[in-house]
């Protein structure tokens, strides 16, 4: 499990998987979270702006994020 360090209150999906190298960049984040590919905390999100915050976890094509404070 990948883990990504809050610098602020909150990061957004779309940040949060372009940090963790699952795309690369914003476009394609768009494109993976409106197709129903990413999960967070087990259930799909389609909101490339929603926000994560401590304890949160993203699962994408198996691997997984932990949001850290």
């Amino acid at each position: 499990m990948i883990e990504i360090k809050l610098r602020e209150e909150y990061i957004t999906l779309g940040q949060a998987i372009k940090a963790a190298g699952f795309v690369g960049s914003g476009s394609e984040a768009k494109e993976v979270i409106s197709n129903n590919k990413v999960k967070v905390n087990c259930q799909t999100e389609t909101q490339r702006g929603k926000k994560l915050y401590d304890g949160d976890i993203i699962e994408y094509e198996g691997k997984k994020i932990k949001i850290v404070k």
